[in-house]
């Protein structure tokens, strides 16, 4: 069988670069390619100077090759490693930027049940209100929510045609375009994944989507201190990290963990903020009263502590529940305090992430093997 160059560069375009999110073919990573009857040779040049890497690599081309091209093709196989990667550097820049996506905030939490994804929901949807372009993307892979608040379990992101390559195209509702694991699960499979796996399903939905101009990409995370958000940090220039906690000590203790995270040295991702959510309980037919079930002003002494902004609080009332379960956001409820509440938080929100884009550095770089240096935020 004879073997054309144009067959192996094909075949090579289907392995994907790890944190890159290209083809090893459009990344450059082929450097040359040469072929003597049945014997192809494949230059290689990587970024990652792990042993490991270098020896996927070579697993993956020689598995490609024989697969897409000759079973019985000798290949031989040079992998070397990128000068980038070979000296370390303070300035390395992590991830990429994403085409069009001009402020990314992570919306986190230190413990479960505190609220944050109907927090997240609410405030996509009023910045969309306010005329904002909206991206949101459900990182929770263990427990999806959005395409339940959205009111679009039901739907599936379609493929589209970007520049002869095939992307997902975000499901939108309420005039945010969304993306969630939930689109890809059924409602009652549980996922159990690995880290890695979690991590490559987020890559794909990071990387392989055309989400087009972006104002805010609001990413819901999962509660806690985890590897999601790891990946996160790794393959995002997030612009800024939102806290959302409860007043009790309880959730204040894990708040602060949350703060902690994003504030470490290996990571550094500005604070915009704390959130009190569930602040305090007014019923219907008191409406001048209230009740504060879980403690007073627990996480406004919190972000006081820490120096850094208290954003606001939510009251805790029944029909932001009921709204989030029919798939209809409360801050879609128009002249209500609902409304009102999260648009004070909103616009908070936008005063800090102008402040952080305007007097901050860009945020820095993580990386779990080496320090790197940092990631350009476009500016609004």
């Amino acid at each position: 069988m004879k073997i054309s160059k144009s067959d192996v560069l094909k075949a090579l375009e289907k392995i994907t670069v790890p944190g890159e999110g290209k083809n090893m073919v459009e990344s450059g990573a082929v450097t040359n390619i040469m072929i003597f009857g049945d014997e192809v040779v494949v230059d290689v040049t990587i970024n990652n100077p792990s042993l490991q890497a270098r020896k996927k690599t070579e697993v993956e081309i020689l598995k490609t090759i024989h697969t897409e091209v000759y079973e019985k093709a000798k290949i031989k196989i040079n992998v070397k490693v990128g000068a980038a990667a070979a000296k370390p550097k303070t300035n390395e820049i992590k991830g990429k930027p994403l085409p069009g996506i001009k402020n990314i905030i992570a919306i986190a939490s230190g413990k479960g049940g505190v609220g944050k994804s109907t927090v997240t929901a609410n405030l996509a949807v009023t910045l969309a209100k306010m005329g904002f372009k909206v991206g949101l993307l459900d990182a929770d892979i263990y427990g999806p929510s959005m395409p339940i608040m959205f009111d679009v379990a039901q739907e599936k992101p379609l493929a589209v045609n970007i520049d002869g390559k095939s992307k997902m195209k975000p499901v939108e509702s309420y005039g945010v375009k969304l993306l969630s694991i939930g689109f890809f699960t059924q409602p009652n499979q549980a996922v159990i994944w690995r880290g890695p796996m979690a991590s490559k399903a987020l890559n794909q939905m990071i990387f392989d989507a055309h989400w087009g101009e972006i104002d805010f990409m609001l990413i819901d995370l999962p509660p806690g201190t985890g590897d999601i958000h790891l990946s996160i940090m790794q393959a995002m220039p997030v612009t800024g990290a939102v806290v959302v906690s409860t007043p009790q000590e309880i959730a204040l203790a894990d708040a602060r963990k949350g703060v902690a995270m994003f504030q470490q040295d290996s990571i550094n991702v500005p604070v915009l903020g704390i959130v009190e959510n569930m602040a305090y309980f007014t019923p219907e037919e008191l409406p001048d009263n209230k009740y504060y079930i879980f403690g007073k002003e627990g996480a406004k002494h919190l972000a006081e502590d820490l120096k850094i902004p208290f954003l606001g609080e939510i009251p805790l009332v029944q029909s932001i529940r009921e709204a989030g379960d029919v798939g209809r956001p409360a801050a879609l409820q128009t002249a209500s305090p609902i409304e009102a509440a999260f648009e004070k938080l909103t616009k908070s929100i936008v005063q800090e992430v102008v402040k952080r884009n305007t007097a901050m550095p860009p945020t820095e770089a993580i990386k779990i093997t080496t320090m790197a240096g940092c990631s350009p935020v476009n500016k609004k």
